[in-house]
């Protein structure tokens, strides 16, 4: 998948008709380079062939981030290589979810974990999602009924996260997470998923479901270029912070000492 840069227009410019979207998880896919671009300023390495899918690598090559719209069902894939005790493990988001809620689980790959421990159901609890907790089975539902999310645990041990979205006619998205999937990143995914906040579509980009709720608004090319612009400066100014203060951090073990040879001793 190319490049491509934001673009906006000069003086003379004229403003677009564009939607905000609620619920944002029947808002559809949405522009790729909203999370693209911000691995992209956080140091992440494109890998992606010419005219193929869009694939990133972390910088220290232990994840990667695919997005290929052209096979069946198509959609995001996460993969996470195995490291000392923890597994490998992997996300699959459907092609339909918005990438709103993909970046809120691809950003915070790029950002330090927190040291208090996550808690994917504190969002959805926050946002007054109906919970459901039945032995190894874990639920919980938007309150308009559109969105939901699953834990579940077979009695051989087995595990799956799984989560989407659908309107009354069936249009939708879903999405899983293997067990192991480091839980702050479902917590992030989570926050995104029941954040009530909406989301801008163009005219033409909106999907018509009877459960969506729409506001007209205009904006010109250039706002909408200096709002992109902004998240990847952002994105930027973290990872220089972050690499400035791996490179002026003090040494917190003191080195071996060697004591001087000293002249052999005679028999």
């Amino acid at each position: 998948m190319k490049k491509k840069q934001w673009q906006g227009r000069g003086p003379g410019e004229h403003a677009e008709q564009h939607y905000l979207v609620q619920p944002r998880a029947l808002a559809g896919g949405g522009d790729v380079r909203h999370a693209s671009e911000f691995l992209r300023a956080s140091g992440w390495r494109d890998k992606s062939k010419k005219d193929g899918p869009l694939t990133m690598e972390s910088p220290d090559r232990t994840v990667r981030v695919a997005y290929d719209p052209y096979l069946l069902p198509g959609g995001w894939t996460i993969h996470g290589r195995a490291e000392g005790a923890n597994g490998a493990w992997s996300a699959h988001l459907g092609q339909q979810t918005p990438v709103e809620i993909v970046a809120g689980l691809t950003d915070a790959l790029t950002r330090p974990q927190s040291a208090h421990a996550p808690n994917a159901w504190g969002p959805l609890k926050e946002q007054n999602w109906h919970t459901l907790f039945e032995g190894g089975h874990y639920m919980a539902t938007s309150p308009d009924g559109t969105a939901w999310m699953h834990y579940r645990q077979s009695v051989d041990g087995e595990a799956m996260w799984w989560t989407g979205a659908k309107d009354t006619q069936g249009y939708g998205w879903a999405a899983s997470f293997t067990p192991n999937t480091p839980m702050h990143l479902v917590q992030a995914f989570s926050t995104e998923l029941a954040s009530p906040e909406p989301v801008m579509r163009p005219r033409g980009r909106v999907p018509l479901s009877p459960q969506i709720r729409t506001r007209s608004v205009s904006v010109r090319p250039s706002q909408l270029g200096a709002w992109q612009q902004a998240r990847i400066t952002d994105a930027r100014a973290a990872t220089w912070a972050r690499n400035s203060n791996r490179r002026t951090r003090p040494r917190t073990t003191a080195r071996p000492h060697t004591p001087a040879v000293s002249a052999r001793t005679r028999r």
